[in-house]
């Protein structure tokens, strides 16, 4: 990978609820508490965490969050009070109009709502005016045709005018999309799903999306029971373990609460997962 970013920093959309058995699969309920407790509703609270790319004049976002265009729905399905990514990206003296790509991991709500706005007259229009939203081809024909097990996870104008303002760029496998930023094609947790890596300083940084959400699902056999393809992810994830050991990679969780970054070691022949602050 060619290029070194000048900086990057996670920017947060705020936190949801999500229903706990949803989130950890098969794990049983009485293992899965005892690491993210449930409230009454049986939802454990997630991150919306997205990531900010820096160098020279491009800047980077990564994933987008929820967004601002539904506050009622965004609060009764997913606990969310107030979309804070604008807010956030503003703290870091960053506009909207800053930005200039967008990728997207996957299309569903939770990654992409942030995408879009509406305007005064409520038309939904791209958040990001000076920006090229990067997509892999295969989520996007998954969220613009979606199966009936799918299509609840998906809103169409999250991401129809991206293509209605020119601003789409699908992907067709692994890219690099600006200056030591890379998109790996994985699949796994839905048709198309990517992860990006960047060169930051040196240091490899993966934003692993959905794949692997949170450090919980570190664990080989934690898969949430929204994964399309199950079994993909718990082959992908043996790989990427054993990868971001042996390379050192800083791992950013899109789903983490307390926990949003980190490393894998081996100590004593075992790997194990070490936490950063970032």
């Amino acid at each position: 990978m060619r290029s070194i970013t000048s900086s990057l920093s996670i920017v947060s959309d705020g936190n949801v609820k999500t229903d706990g058995g949803a989130v950890f699969g098969q794990f049983p309920k009485g293992v899965w508490e005892q690491m993210a407790p449930p409230d009454r509703r049986n939802r454990v609270s997630l991150g919306l965490n997205c990531l900010v790319i820096r160098s020279g004049d491009s800047c980077v976002l990564v994933d987008t969050g929820v967004g601002s265009k539904d506050p009622d729905l965004a609060k009764e399905r997913f606990g969310l009070t107030r979309s804070c990514l604008l807010k956030n990206l503003r703290a870091m003296g960053l506009t909207a109009r800053d930005v200039t790509a967008v990728v997207l991991t996957h299309l569903h709500q939770q990654h992409s709502g942030g995408c879009t706005r509406l305007d005064r007259s409520g038309e939904a229009v791209p958040t990001f005016p000076n920006a090229r939203y990067y997509i892999q081809r295969k989520a996007w024909d998954d969220a613009v045709h979606p199966n009936e097990r799918a299509c609840e996870f998906y809103r169409h104008d999250d991401y129809m005018p991206l293509k209605d303002r020119d601003q789409l760029c699908l992907l067709d496998g692994d890219a690099e999309v600006a200056p030591g930023v890379r998109v790996r094609l994985t699949g796994g947790h839905c048709k198309g799903h990517q992860m990006v890596l960047v060169n930051h300083g040196g240091e490899r940084v993966a934003y692993l999306g959905d794949l692997v959400p949170t450090h919980h699902h570190l664990k080989m056999a934690c898969i949430s029971s929204n994964d399309t393809y199950p079994e993909d992810t718990l082959t992908l994830k043996k790989d990427l373990v054993a990868e971001a050991e042996k390379c050192g990679w800083l791992m950013v969780f899109c789903h983490g609460i307390d926990t949003r970054a980190g490393y894998l070691e081996k100590r004593k022949g075992e790997i194990n997962f070490r936490p950063v602050e970032f």
